[in-house]
């Protein structure tokens, strides 16, 4: 059941990115420049660890698992992107892009060290 509901949750969230990337424009002020990039760092920072949380349960490799959830939100954003170049209103953004993997990548750096520490303290 919690394998479903991981996969669920990441294909949710996944839905709703392409959701929200499908409007012509969102209503968020804009408070400091740079504000869309922290944005873009915090969705995929989420995104990467709902992907962690389902390919867990396909992934033996710690490794591999950390590589792959970043990948998958990598290639997510640079899709995203592109989608975004057929939306009236929007456009596609390298730096947008950069920082959703920057976002995925600093997450699964997280978990790795969160799980390098709780390793360090059961020894």
């Amino acid at each position: 059941m919690l394998k479903f509901f991981d996969i669920l949750s990441l294909l949710g969230y996944c839905g709703l990115i392409y959701w929200l990337s499908d409007q012509p424009g969102l209503p968020l002020p804009m408070l400091f420049e740079w504000q869309d990039k922290l944005e873009h760092f915090t969705a995929y920072f989420i995104m990467s660890g709902l992907a962690w949380r389902s390919f867990r349960h396909l992934i033996r490799s710690q490794m591999l698992l950390l590589a792959s959830s970043a990948l998958f939100c990598s290639l997510h954003g640079f899709l995203d992107e592109w989608h975004q170049s057929f939306v009236v209103g929007r456009d596609a953004n390298a730096l947008d892009w950069f920082a959703d993997t920057l976002g995925a990548v600093v997450a699964m750096l997280a978990v790795a060290q969160f799980f390098r520490i709780l390793k360090s303290d059961r020894a």
